[in-house]
């Protein structure tokens, strides 16, 4: 006993120290990245253009001033004051800023609780600046101004994936929005990884590392993310010249743009050509990552074990190569050996050793290289990550070098049962979206609390917020509200803030649809269940059983439902404990009050019916109520086969099928929800009608199949990152709903079993065809939105 409280004591003493060490450091980083910034004079101009952008009527009634974090007590942040003399001509609000972001920050801030506005992305209504008055009537702030500082430095942005589920298509002018949303978010941590693969290029080459060798390295264009990782090579790929000049020229121009931002690293994923020309060099072949049969040609990827001195060069390499295109623009690094591989050991020397030359390869690039990390691994393989684990990797770098994302901080918090990660430097974050899947869902009493939570409690390593979603583009409350968390030093009382919302969203103040929106406050946007929402209604996760087999052991069911609803078992859990062996989607809330919520929607459309941001969540709404419906309808179904009563199965199916074709022609009536687009966009980057095949095969890809199948099996991925896009529901989940349907039937009426290897075939068969295809999906809207969301209410609830 004595000898334990010794060691604790110990521990206590090692934390304290490293509490005390870590504030200096996170400083010390501050101050450099201050001294790195571009002059005042041209941070203004960046804000006066996003102005013009955003708002080019009034773009003489504002003022920009960078100061001095003195003025706020050393801590960053904006100022609002009114010009005591201003007429139509000249400015009237001068806001000042800590830089060019805290200026767009406070600007947005103004726009919002002054004007009414609201700034969401286009593809969920975008703007809503009808209600700000015309230049020269600009509405006071009050008498002495306003000084909003930022509660912790940091507002990060973006996970690993979301460049490879949202922003893969994309060109400058795209890439130019988002960077404007981000900064009027008060985002000032993004990752910046495009045109890693033109880097790695170069890298590659001057290790005598050929082309042909590179081509089976890389994956395509929508699956680089997985690639980088090291989960796979080659799928969907070669890529082009054409697409490394293409993304490396769009690269300089984003990092134009951004003021503080992270570069990629590297984590040890090397082509296989390199245990050729360095064959005594410490390299091992990785395990399988959700393959149907491990082939090699896209399976088991390889990886330089950190502690051999390659690692240390060609980390250097990267790092100086990186400096040399780009110039010196960030000090902050992201690197992710461990990511859903755990080392070899559970042994902590062995752990230590690989954080320290992780670490030592970043800083011979940048001396004052501070490694971010994700910390998602000590959630989805807590059992290797034990304590004495965690702090070998966390404490295997100097103090203050290393910051780790809590990246599912709203759900499973790590910071609380990890004494704030070991003294670590963490920043708080919100996962929320798995895939880019569509549907509506978040916690706002956690993100409306949980930073405030962290940020006060003893002992406190936080040093941001940050949103990590995997896709954007969907459930813009969520996002509006965690974004404002970077500047809240008090919790959020999300009944108050979601009635200001919805007057801002909408530009007006509606009482039926506030009255939605407190209902949806209660039920879809109040989570609390701990599963992490990644869609599995049965339009776009199509169920892939026999619901013939009945008699299962409660350890084969749960067996049989994990195979189903899971992915690979490193990765999330989805699917809560349940009574019976039917699939289970996820549902959090009671459905009828939601139904409630939309006709009180409804009720309020003449009232905003030429508000695209009342269209939108008017859609997505209606979306929502008929996919759930759409749940119990299959389970209907699924019964009625059980029982044998083919005429019953036969209404339900046809039931189920008629609301993927109802769904459809509802998301064709908007724009944010077409399929055509994604498609388009990725067509419109091609250089050659080859690419222009490859790049829409891995769009098509991407969203359905996923990774590679066989005759008779899909895809351990399929439908990960399913989506609720018109044209896709028509032409893909339909047809395979009915086909499968169909088979069913087939087995009632003639009495015999049900072939589901069968129906596999035939999906599969037609879902490859489906991914090859060339067929020109519409890119604008068809229909009136409104009317039909009314229509369909009154058919199925009415």
């Amino acid at each position: 006993m004595p000898c334990f409280r010794f060691l604790l004591l110990i521990l206590i003493l090692m934390l304290a120290l490293a509490s005390a060490e870590q504030p200096e450091a996170i400083e010390a980083l501050l101050r450099r990245l201050d001294t790195q910034r571009s002059p005042p004079s041209v941070q203004e101009s960046a804000a006066k253009a996003v102005l013009q952008r955003l708002l080019p009527t009034h773009s003489h009634s504002f003022e920009f001033k960078i100061i001095s974090k003195d003025v706020c007590g050393g801590h960053s942040c904006f100022c609002i004051n009114n010009f005591k003399d201003s007429s139509r001509n000249s400015a009237e609000i001068k806001i000042r800023g800590t830089t060019a972001v805290e200026i767009v920050s406070g600007l947005h801030w103004y726009l919002k609780y002054w004007c009414g506005a609201h700034v969401s992305w286009d593809k969920t209504g975008g703007v809503q600046i009808g209600s700000i008055p015309k230049p020269g009537s600009l509405p006071h702030v009050r008498k002495e101004g306003l000084v909003i500082k930022r509660a912790v430095p940091w507002n990060y942005y973006q996970n690993v994936v979301t460049s490879s589920y949202s922003y893969v298509w994309w060109d400058w002018e795209r890439w130019e929005k988002e960077i404007d949303w981000m900064a009027l978010q008060g985002v000032n941590l993004p990752l910046a990884f495009t045109a890693q693969e033109a880097i790695w290029q170069k890298v590659f080459m001057d290790l005598n590392i050929s082309m042909d060798d590179l081509h089976g390295f890389f994956g395509g264009p929508a699956f680089l993310a997985w690639a980088r990782m090291g989960n796979l090579h080659g799928w969907g790929g070669p890529l082009s010249q054409n697409w490394f000049d293409q993304q490396l020229s769009l690269q300089k121009q984003i990092l134009s743009r951004m003021l503080d931002l992270v570069l990629p690293s590297f984590s040890g994923n090397v082509p296989s050509a390199l245990t050729k020309i360095f064959p005594s060099a410490n390299i091992t072949r990785l395990g399988d990552w959700n393959t149907v049969d491990g082939d090699p040609r896209w399976c088991c990827t390889f990886l330089l074990d950190p502690s051999d001195p390659l690692f240390i060069e060609i980390g250097e390499a990267f790092i100086k190569r990186q400096l040399r295109e780009y110039g010196d623009v960030t000090d902050i690094y992201n690197c992710d050996t461990f990511n859903e591989n755990s080392p070899p050991t559970n042994d902590p020397t062995y752990i230590s050793n690989l954080g320290a030359a992780v670490y030592k390869a970043m800083a011979r690039g940048d001396k004052d290289a501070i490694w971010l990390m994700q910390g998602w691994l000590f959630y989805s393989d807590s059992g290797f990550w034990r304590p004495p684990q965690m702090q070998a990797l966390l404490h295997s770098v100097p103090f203050g070098k290393m910051i780790v994302l809590d990246l599912f901080a709203d759900v499973k918090p790590i910071w609380k049962t990890s004494s704030q990660f070991y003294g670590t430097p963490y920043i708080w974050c919100m996962l929320h979206n798995f895939g880019g899947n569509i549907e509506m869902y978040g916690i706002l009493d956690a993100i409306s609390s949980g930073p405030v939570d962290a940020r006060i409690s003893e002992n406190s390593t936080m040093v941001g917020v940050g949103m990590c979603m995997e896709g954007i583009e969907q459930n813009p409350v969520v996002y509006e509200l965690m974004s404002e968390m970077a500047f809240r030093s008090e919790k959020v009382e999300p009944v108050d803030w979601l009635k200001s919302y919805s007057r801002r969203r909408y530009g007006k103040a509606v009482q039926q649809v506030e009255e939605a929106w407190e209902i949806l406050h209660h039920t879809i946007y109040n989570c609390t269940d701990g599963v992490a929402d990644h869609n599995i209604d049965f339009i776009v996760k199509f169920p892939d059983w026999d619901p013939s087999i009945i008699n299962m052991s409660i350890l084969a069911k749960q067996e049989h439902m994990q195979k189903l609803l899971t992915l690979h078992k490193k990765r999330r859990f989805l699917v809560e404990e349940t009574n019976t062996d039917l699939p289970q989607s996820h549902l959090w809330y009671p459905t009828w009050p939601v139904v409630n919520a939309l006709r009180l929607f409804l009720v309020a459309r003449n009232n905003l019916s030429k508000s695209l941001t009342y269209r939108y969540d008017l859609v997505d709404l209606t979306r929502q109520v008929l996919s759930k419906l759409a749940n119990q309808v299959y389970l209907d179904a699924m019964t009625a086969f059980r029982q044998n009563d083919a005429k019953a199965f036969s209404l339900h199916s046809q039931k189920f099928v008629q609301l993927i074709s109802d769904i459809d022609e509802l998301l064709a009536a908007d724009d944010n929800f077409l399929l055509g687009t994604w498609l388009d966009s990725a067509k419109k980057l091609a250089a050659n009608p080859g690419e222009m095949r490859q790049y829409e095969w891995n769009a098509r890809t991407q969203v359905t199949m996923w990774f590679d199948n066989t005759k008779t099996n899909q895809s351990k991925l399929h439908d990960y990152a399913n989506k609720f896009w018109s044209g896709l529901l028509k032409d893909y989940y339909l047809p395979r709903a009915s086909t499968y349907f169909a088979h069913l039937l087939k087995s009632l009426e003639h009495k015999v079993n049900f072939m589901l290897e069968e129906w596999r075939r035939e999906w599969i068969q037609l879902s490859n065809k489906w991914q090859a295809g060339t067929e020109s999906y519409s890119i604008e809207a068809v229909g009136d939105a409104s009317a039909i969301s009314h229509t369909l209410y009154d058919k199925y609830f009415n």
